[in-house]
């Protein structure tokens, strides 16, 4: 290993720590919420069993809002509201509100595109065996689009690793903090790189995981 590695050995283990606490609450929140709004865009759209247009278009522009929003603004904006939240604008915890709230937006918009790519003889074949809608949604359009939907929760979670690295700026640390702190900033230029290296694998992993998940439980 490395001399350089071996002096920041104990502070690159915090960074990563920082950034799996970051992410993983991101995920979470994606999951948790940014699944059953995507859902719903899906299902009030025009033409689809709970069609409502006045729902779709505030769902629609909230989303269309936030992941236009440059997320460095984005988190600067949000101080107020997360220390509402959290009782404090710096650390990690307070890192966690902007990156949960950009999760669900963006992985809400890849859930509505998956399941827009299930056949609609999917939907027309549940509706006419009298499922309810919660039997299509679990049970018809998850199925049908379960690789799709893990394929984007493999991009939104490389897309949270990234936006981690900004959280330096409210305090939230991780490893992209680390690597401009004390490479960048430091002039450290060799400490950077193998910090970059350590991201690009980490990346590389969670991309080849969620590939080959997704090829395993594709049904077609």
């Amino acid at each position: 290993m490395p001399e350089v590695l071996v002096q920041y050995q104990a502070v690159i283990w915090q960074a990563i720590g920082e950034t799996f606490v970051m992410v993983g609450v991101s995920i979470l929140a994606a999951i948790l919420l940014g699944l059953p709004v995507g859902t719903l865009l899906f299902l009030s759209r025009r033409g689809q069993i709970l069609e409502n247009q006045f729902v779709f278009s505030t769902f629609n522009l909230l989303v269309n809002i936030i992941r236009s929003f440059p997320f460095l603004l984005l988190v600067v904006f949000l101080i107020p509201f997360t220390r509402l939240i959290v009782g404090t604008a710096i650390g990690t915890a307070a890192a966690t509100i902007p990156l949960s709230i950009i999760a669900i937006a963006h992985y809400s918009r890849l859930v509505e595109q998956s399941l827009l790519d299930v056949p609609k003889g999917v939907m027309e074949a549940a509706i006419s065996m009298g499922a309810s809608v919660r039997e299509i949604i679990f049970k018809f359009l998850y199925v049908e689009a379960r690789s799709g939907l893990v394929l984007g929760l493999t991009t939104s979670i490389i897309s949270f690793i990234s936006y981690s690295t900004i959280m330096g700026v409210v305090g939230g640390g991780g490893i992209g903090d680390f690597a401009i702190r004390y490479g960048y900033q430091q002039f450290k230029t060799d400490l950077m790189l193998y910090v970059i290296v350590i991201m690009v694998i980490l990346v590389q992993l969670i991309q080849f995981t969620g590939t080959t998940v997704s090829r395993l439980i594709d049904k077609r």
